[in-house]
């Protein structure tokens, strides 16, 4: 399911803290932040369970519909999905993001960040219109990239600019306010998904084209619409605006979102944070220091292993999974529901559990319930899911969905803790390109796994989950023994206090390679 820069070093507020006010547009970029988060979500969640529409099918792809209404009976259970156009459909979102991104990039330091999400709000509508709208797969092909391209420059804009609105206080709260909606996207995508299909009659997708299916995909634009709209009414920040030369604009958006006059020390430091991060010119060459290999190789390690566990596949094809194990169609999607509504409860359980027992803890306790959970799906898939025939009673159903939400544990705790988070943990001259870096692994590894996931289940049959398995006993292995605890650390200690500590990371920190920690670069 996927699923990523804010000036200034420091965290420091305007002059006395006290003075600082949660503000009008405090509140407005709060609403952003969490309707750009339901649309990432909302992306996620909507796939799989229109893949799985017949109507959709019987339009676009009849190959796909004649195996899944058994006209084909040369078909396995766990090949009827299985065709590398309809992978597409989820696949091209990723991977239209991840070229988009860097574009992002560029357009948030030209444009600055309101600019950009204007542009991301505009992508998202029109991508939203054409695939509601689409007669023929070019077009949704051309829609789906409109999303991605959406997907791309929300991911680069919203949550982080938006968290340098706000005081240091509710930066935290933002944070998770955007992830708890991203799962809150995902259950809204579901539920969506479960009415079309139950509630839009199949024969108004045979008499007029119409369905369920572009009900799901139309919806997207309600959030879409929000965030546009938006984008036309907050201020940029003022960060944006003095790394662009507008400073006095800068001050002036500064002591409206701080509610107070008092601003000059919290200016002072951004002006010299946007001075100073002129003068890093290699931010790529600065990542390739050895102090910062820890913090690097456990963030794009974590990339890549949120996608090869299992955890993207099933939020991205959860009602063709069920679907697969011989669950109707609605019961499917029903089944789909449950996951999510469990998995938003599972997150806000998450976001209260992981400063008491660390990051590091809660990792390991998810990959064993993991671990187990994906065994028990696997058996339950050899011994009663055959290839052309499946013997699924209801108590061995409610058991598959049970262990598929266990499955999504790992989920909730990467999305509510980063162990190691590229913008906080890499030197500051190189946290940009790190940032990049990991953005990147994380959006090709998405592609990857949604372009391969149905021929892989068509391949490999129930052993699929055993290759997840395996990849969730590397990941555990690999937390057990290379990922230290960060709880309760200080940003500035984390080098003295974590990686000088740690049996194997220790080697790569140098006290003679220099310390730029106590600068103020911006992060982006």
């Amino acid at each position: 399911m996927a699923k990523q820069g804010h000036l200034g070093g420091s965290e420091s507020p305007a002059g006395d803290p006290s003075e600082a006010k949660i503000t009008p547009i405090v509140i407005i970029s709060c609403i952003l932040a969490a309707t750009g988060g339901l649309m990432f979500g909302y992306e996620i969640g909507i796939s799989g369970g229109v893949t799985s529409m017949p109507g959709f099918l019987k339009n676009f792809y009849p190959d796909v519909y004649a195996s899944t209404q058994k006209l084909k009976t040369h078909n396995s259970n766990y090949c009827k999905y299985n065709n590398q156009r309809l992978q597409l459909f989820t696949s091209l979102l990723y991977l239209a993001a991840l070229v988009s991104t860097f574009f992002a990039s560029h357009s948030t330091k030209r444009l600055g960040r309101k600019m950009t999400m204007l542009i991301a709000g505009i992508f998202f509508i029109v991508g939203t219109v054409l695939n509601a709208a689409f007669i023929n797969l070019a077009t949704v092909i051309i829609g789906r990239v409109f999303l991605g391209c959406g997907v791309g420059f929300a991911n680069q804009v919203v949550p982080l600019s938006f968290r340098r609105l706000h005081q240091t206080r509710i930066r935290g709260g933002l944070n998770i306010l955007f992830q708890l909606n991203v799962t809150l996207g995902i259950l809204f995508a579901n539920l969506v998904n479960y009415g079309a299909a139950k509630y839009v009659p199949f024969s108004l997708v045979e008499l007029k084209g119409r369905g369920g299916w572009r009900l799901s995909l139309g919806l997207a634009g309600v959030p879409a619409l929000l965030l546009t709209l938006g984008s036309l009414i907050v201020v940029d920040t003022p960060n944006s605006l003095i790394q662009r030369g507008k400073l006095e604009e800068g001050k002036s958006v500064l002591r409206k979102i701080r509610g107070t006059e008092n601003v000059e020390a919290e200016y002072f430091e951004i002006v010299e944070a946007s001075k100073e991060a002129r003068e890093i010119k290699h931010p790529f060459r600065n990542l390739l220091k050895r102090k910062n290999r820890p913090p690097l190789i456990i963030a794009i390690a974590m990339q890549i292993f949120q996608q090869f566990t299992g955890i993207n596949a099933i939020m991205f094809y959860a009602p063709v999974l069920f679907a697969t194990m011989g669950f109707g169609n609605n019961a499917s999607l029903y089944a789909a529901v449950i996951t999510g509504a469990v998995n938003v409860l599972s997150t806000v359980a998450s976001i209260f559990v992981v400063d008491k027992l660390g990051r590091r803890m809660l990792l390991l306790e998810a990959g064993v319930q993991m671990l187990l959970s994906q065994l028990v799906v696997a058996i339950v898939l050899a011994l009663k899911v055959k290839d052309y025939s499946n013997s699924l009673s209801f108590g061995l159903a409610i058991l598959v969905v049970v262990m598929v939400f266990f499955c999504l544990r790992l989920c909730m705790v990467l999305g509510t803790s980063r162990v190691v988070n590229p913008k906080r943990d890499i030197s500051v001259g190189a946290r940009s390109a790190g940032q990049s870096i990991t953005v990147c692994v994380n959006m090709i590894c998405c592609f990857l796994i949604g372009q391969i996931f149905l021929l892989m289940l068509c391949s490999l049959k129930y052993a699929i989950f055993l290759f997840f398995s395996a990849w969730v006993l590397v990941m555990t292995l690999f937390v057990l023994f290379l990922i230290p605890e960060t709880k309760n650390v200080p940003i500035e200690e984390m080098t003295e206090r974590v990686w000088k500590q740690h049996w194997f990371w220790k080697r790569y920190i140098d006290d003679h390679e220099g310390d730029d920690s106590k600068r103020k670069y911006p992060t982006n």
